[in-house]
């Protein structure tokens, strides 16, 4: 049996053994759980050159408007005087379809005459002529009462007034049209409208915002001439509006634009010191450049008072030409034909709704035309 310290060294021996073991194995396992989570570094050197951030492409510019054409507008205007209520279409459409022609009837159509705007004077004139053609065969023929009526109504309308709108600047100068009229007339649509219309014809066009009293006029004015990439000149609220007027007609001049519209405060008639003010506006601008065109914003529908708006506003600007807003609907019509004989100016351009392009040249046979449901 071997010796007790030959056993003890023995086991001694094992245990050691076994340490070493079971250490490798720790350490082997070790080392296998460092490989599977180390980083793979680059082996060269990182690039520390700076980061261009590319730049963001500008959002695209929106095409402007494409504006409708004079001749697509007008057939629109006759289409919309047809369709109305207007008081004059409806009296002239009455004597056409009346069974008889007595003293009764030509009394009653004499009164909506009147009632329509047209007037005392022509009233009695266009009676009388259209009595007169009629006094023979009456209405039996009704396409020959309806030629009568139409060819009695343009002359009344006059249709030799010179109704294009004056552009024939001096050589180097841009056509300056002023635009003015009473409050709530849609003086600042109108110039837009009007713009649009320019445009569609080929001029180039500059808008001068001299409505400054108005916090949202300028603004307005901007936004319409945006829509056919004209450039607004304006000034800050509560400016001197002549001053804006003489800015807007002067970058006209430096640009070579062939048109300046200028758009004025809405200002009542009666108001001496506002009056004076649009006398001050003009004086300032033909220091710069003349004026070529006064055009007077009026409302169709406000009859009697329109024409002593216009008489005023003549009186202060010598206005050129006529344009009235809302003929179409509820006004009574007769109005284009007083306003001209009031004044002496003709009537250039009619409002024919809110749309963009609601602005139409007028013509006295397509006025006529439309009133006759043609």
């Amino acid at each position: 049996m071997p010796p007790v310290d030959l056993i003890v060294w023995i086991v001694l021996a094992v245990i050691v053994l076994a340490g070493a073991v079971s250490a490798i194995v720790v350490s082997r396992r070790r080392a296998s759980l460092t490989r599977s989570h180390r980083v793979e570094l680059p082996t060269s050197s990182p690039d520390t050159s700076p980061v261009t951030a590319s730049p963001e492409a500008a959002p695209p510019t929106p095409a402007p408007d494409v504006p409708e054409e004079a001749g697509t507008r007008l057939t629109r205007l006759r289409r919309r005087l047809a369709g109305s209520s207007n008081v004059l279409a409806q009296a002239l459409l009455g004597i056409i379809s009346s069974d008889k022609l007595d003293a009764d009837t030509w009394d009653d159509f004499e009164a909506t005459l009147i009632g329509s705007d047209l007037g005392v004077g022509p009233t009695s004139e266009l009676v009388e002529n259209v009595r007169r053609e009629l006094s023979i065969d009456g209405v039996a023929d009704p396409e020959r009462a309806r030629g009568v009526l139409r060819r009695e109504l343009i002359a009344l309308t006059d249709p030799s007034l010179d109704r294009t709108l004056r552009l024939d600047a001096e050589q180097g100068l841009p056509a300056v049209v002023l635009v003015v009229g009473v409050n709530g007339t849609g003086k600042t649509t109108t110039v837009g409208k009007l713009a649009r219309l320019l445009v569609a014809e080929g001029k180039t066009v500059l808008l001068g915002a001299a409505d400054t009293f108005r916090a949202a006029a300028a603004e307005q004015l901007q936004t319409w001439g945006d829509r056919v990439g004209v450039e607004t000149v304006r000034g800050a609220e509560g400016a001197d509006p002549a001053s804006v007027a003489y800015e807007a007609v002067s970058a006209g001049v430096e640009k070579g634009v062939d048109v300046v519209l200028i758009d004025t405060a809405g200002r009542l008639h009666n108001k001496s010191n506002l009056m004076d003010e649009l006398g001050k506006i003009r004086r300032v601008i033909e220091k710069r450049a003349p004026i070529t065109e006064t055009l007077l914003l009026l409302d169709a529908t406000t009859g009697q008072n329109g024409l002593i708006q216009a008489r005023v506003f003549n009186e202060v600007t010598r206005v050129t030409g006529i344009v009235l807003s809302k003929l179409d609907g509820s006004a009574k019509g007769g109005i284009v034909v007083q306003v001209q004989r009031e004044l002496g100016v003709p009537v250039k351009f009619v409002g024919l709704g809110e749309g963009a392009d609601d602005l139409a040249p007028f013509t006295a046979d397509g006025f006529v035309d439309g009133l006759l449901g043609e």
